[in-house]
């Protein structure tokens, strides 16, 4: 398979199953436009004559140039994954997200976990729940070295301490399992303070930024309980956190809706913060919701992405440092195949915990009992729900195994599709195409500069 499309000046083709990318001139993709994957040696009359506005000496050049390429395997290369993905099933867990407050100091409008009690009450983890999700963990990660536990919520600063006690516990854990945690933790900044901020920037290896954009943007939807908002507090915080936190990983995550389709001022607002590590992603809601994108929305947010594109080349072409999570792609080597296939492991390598001491999919599945994987109390997990996510990749969902994104979407959010289709197997178009779109832009970048 072959995308071929124009952006920003530049003609690329995509081969899709190598990997392969080709910056290509104006005939030579028009040329390969005309063409499918059983090529010969000879160029086509029907080629020659249906581009009449070039020499016959150029299309036949531009055609040998191409074949060249198709010899290679680099063009209309055959699909080699499909093997991989028979070969999928159930894994140790290797990661872990630990839903440390089923509460909030914020009620945000879009907010997927019901303004932070995921619709079952508000309630704080204990730090005996917490020693139980540990050992959980350790129980079942198998040979693997390297653990991942996530801090989430709610707000997981609302629980600080136990989020401690819990760092302390696996800590004192690592040799005796021969195991290494890398922490992450999500925060809305509200509780930011000096002492937190060094313990932050102290143990956890990664951390989320909750920010929307510009003041009159994130005001809008993320404010606290007597409607206030919370940009003039976190900011600042934020600021200092990024200040004293080295080359540790972080990134500021925003959102965006129908009430700023032009995202990319609030991510150069991002910029002129002071953050290079940068992220925004679209909230996807009921249509009938006053500020959810719809499909009527995406030749807007298309522009948008582009305009986005051109602004971060122009950074990285004056030497400055800036990083957008959906622009960030490898051309080069890339994710392994089983990444490429499956590349969420929700429900099989990764799980959530709640303070109830249940055990679902993923964070974003909490709360939804027919995704119920266990609780800790007998340490027990449902394998007939860890091997349907397990088997859940581009071949088990209809729609991906033609799409020419496949191997870069890796199939989407579970979650997301069951949330709209009530199918983890069902992917929702808009994410579809605003994914694709990305991967556009991004491989332009590179293009843009190589």
């Amino acid at each position: 398979m072959i995308h071929t499309y124009k952006l920003n000046g530049y003609f690329i083709a995509l081969d899709v199953c190598s990997g392969a990318v080709h910056i290509l001139d104006e005939i030579t993709y028009d040329v390969l436009n005309l063409l499918d994957k059983n090529m010969s040696e000879n160029c086509p009359e029907a080629v020659i004559d249906a581009l009449k506005q070039y020499s016959e000496e150029d299309i036949k050049s531009a055609y040998e140039e191409i074949y060249s390429l198709y010899k290679d395997g680099l063009l209309f290369s055959e699909d080699g994954y499909e093997p991989f993905a028979e070969m999928m099933g159930p894994a140790p867990i290797k990661s872990m997200c630990l839903n440390i407050a089923h509460d909030c100091n914020l009620r945000c409008g879009y907010c997927f976990a019901s303004q932070g009690d995921f619709g079952h009450g508000r309630k704080l983890m204990t730090f005996e729940t917490g020693k139980k999700a540990i050992d959980f963990l350790l129980e079942n990660s198998g040979t693997r070295h390297n653990l991942e536990l996530d801090f989430f919520g709610g707000e997981p600063l609302m629980n600080f301490e136990v989020v401690k006690q819990i760092v302390e516990y696996a800590r004192s854990k690592e040799k005796e399992y021969n195991k290494n945690f890398r922490f992450t933790i999500t925060t809305n900044g509200l509780l930011l303070n000096d002492s937190n901020i060094e313990y932050i920037n102290k143990e956890m290896s990664n951390v989320v930024l909750s920010l929307d954009g510009r003041k009159e943007i994130n005001d809008k939807l993320r404010f606290r309980a007597d409607k206030t908002g919370c940009y003039d507090s976190i900011v600042p915080k934020y600021q200092k956190l990024v200040e004293t936190r080295g080359d540790k990983d972080y990134y500021v995550r925003g959102t965006f809706t129908k009430y700023n389709l032009d995202f990319a001022e609030d991510v150069k607002h991002f910029h002129d913060l002071g953050f290079v590590h940068t992220s925004i992603e679209p909230v996807v809601l009921d249509e009938n919701i006053e500020y959810s994108l719809t499909e009527d929305d995406l030749p807007r947010i298309f522009e948008e992405y582009e305009r986005l594109a051109e602004y971060i080349i122009d950074l990285k072409k004056r030497g400055e440092p800036f990083n957008f999570f959906h622009f960030m792609i490898d051309l080069d080597q890339g994710p392994c195949a089983i990444k490429r296939l499956r590349g969420c492991s929700c429900g099989n390598e990764y799980v959530c915990i709640t303070p109830d001491e249940d055990i679902y999919p993923c964070h974003q599945f909490v709360g939804d009992e027919n995704f119920k994987m266990g609780n800790l109390s007998d340490g027990k997990i449902d394998m007939n729900m860890k091997t349907v996510f397990s088997k859940a990749n581009i071949y088990s969902k209809e729609s991906c195994k033609n799409c020419w994104a496949r191997f870069y979407c890796s199939g989407g959010c579970n979650a997301n599709n069951y949330q709209f289709n009530k199918d983890i197997h069902v992917p929702t178009n808009l994410t579809c195409e605003l994914e694709r779109k990305r991967v556009e832009c991004a491989i332009m970048i590179k293009a843009a500069l190589s």
